[in-house]
């Protein structure tokens, strides 16, 4: 256990139940937003949703303007 572990319980010590469910709650918050990415499995029903010509078309709306820098626009 570390150092800072230690600190936390024995700050959690102090704590009535109320606040300490409170900061249990707000823990698993921060550990599920650690939680980066979908797994490609979970986009397979995705698959084929949007029709090859609106694909091709977004690509050439990206290949034309989204590699163009605005010297003045900052």
């Amino acid at each position: 256990m570390t150092n800072m572990e230690k600190q936390v319980l024995v700050e959690m010590g102090r704590l009535g139940s109320d606040q300490q469910k409170r900061v249990l709650e707000f823990t698993k918050t921060l550990a599920s937003s650690l939680q980066k990415g979908t797994r490609g499995t979970d986009l397979l029903p995705f698959a084929g949703a949007i029709a090859k010509g609106d694909l091709n078309e977004m690509t050439e709306a990206i290949e034309r303007g989204c590699e163009k820098v605005n010297a003045d626009e900052w």
